[in-house]
């Protein structure tokens, strides 16, 4: 049996790589003869520039930009034939906050760093910014401060959907994963619908994405793609699924969000485009039986549940996932077509 293993990263514990490989380890185990192919993805948040810099080549460079403190972190960003591939989470990412500091910072956390970024690599033709994963909600005016006149065409390669205002705006919706108040919420969002620059986009598709981030970048003329479809196309995922009986997916926490541009859903469409079964391994799973199916998604696992609670996954992330693995081989593997 072919197997197609495509994931993102789990949030904060491990790379797209790593989920890969704890997920091939496990699957194994019970069923050695299956032909397995490692696709490490991302939507556009932590990983992109990994993940594409493995499938493509090109030069890496590192550089020290303003973190989302005001402090300097480094932050890598790709240069392949002509384009450069930016990760704003590497300037501007919620891990690069303490959960400790976030409740302050919330409403300060800027995105300087990634204006700094799209300067540095000001001489490609395009530049590509992934969103995903940041701790800011600024709505650019960090970047917007810093970047100046971009003569290259730019490309915002979103991982969601949302907009800029309302309940599924970027205040409302990713405000309090990054540590805001319900006071500072409403804050943020009398904050972003001040901004006048931002007035002609607000309400398109991304604009929300990265705490606004998606809209200063479209203000400045940046067209919108989804992140999870550009790895998709990139690293070449519809040839390996061409060629496979099963696709295996996942990510951090499977709720209603991977169904709003996630990277899940690229994946399960393009199974799905093949009349293939895809199921997702995370974290976490909140989405009902009915939503997954809706979104081309057979069978949802959770490592909590499988381990026992989440304190258990998190005790060792790489062991309990493979362990899961294990488990759902025991179940797919001899599901041949």
């Amino acid at each position: 049996m072919r197997v197609v293993i495509a994931p993102d990263c789990f949030g904060g514990t491990l790379t797209a790589r790593e989920v890969a490989e704890a997920v091939a380890e496990g699957w194994h185990r019970t069923a050695p003869d299956d032909e397995l192919h490692l696709r490490p993805l991302a939507d556009g948040g932590p990983g992109f520039v990994d993940v594409l810099h493995t499938a493509l080549g090109g030069v890496l460079h590192t550089a020290t930009v303003t973190g989302p403190l005001g402090t300097p972190v480094q932050a890598r960003w790709l240069e392949h034939d002509g384009t450069a591939y930016i990760e704003s989470a590497q300037a501007c990412g919620l891990h690069l906050i303490p959960s400790d500091q976030r409740a302050r910072t919330a409403e300060t956390a800027t995105t300087r760093g990634v204006g700094e970024l799209i300067g540095l690599a000001r001489d490609a033709r395009t530049i590509v910014v992934g969103l995903g994963g940041s701790g800011t909600t600024d709505g650019g005016e960090g970047l917007r401060e810093t970047v100046g006149h971009v003569t290259a065409r730019l490309v915002a390669a979103a991982d969601v959907e949302n907009v800029l205002l309302g309940p599924n705006g970027a205040a409302h919706t990713f405000g309090p994963q990054k540590g805001a108040s319900p006071e500072a919420v409403e804050r943020l969002e009398a904050r972003l619908a001040a901004m006048d620059e931002l007035a002609d986009v607000r309400d398109r598709p991304g604009a929300g994405a990265a705490g606004g981030l998606g809209a200063a970048l479209m203000a400045l003329g940046a067209t919108v793609e989804s992140g999870a479809g550009m790895v998709r196309s990139l690293t070449r995922l519809d040839d390996a699924l061409d060629h496979a009986d099963l696709a295996v997916t996942g990510e951090g926490s499977f709720d209603w969000q991977s169904l709003r541009g996630k990277l899940v859903t690229a994946v399960a469409r393009g199974a799905a485009e093949r009349g293939l079964p895809c199921v997702v391994l995370a974290g976490q799973v909140t989405v009902g039986r009915r939503e997954a199916g809706a979104a081309g998604v057979q069978e949802s696992y959770a490592v909590a549940e499988h381990a026992g609670s989440v304190e258990r996954s998190m005790a060792d992330p790489a062991g309990t996932l493979a362990d899961l693995a294990a488990h759902v081989a025991s179940h797919w593997s001899q599901r041949r077509p």
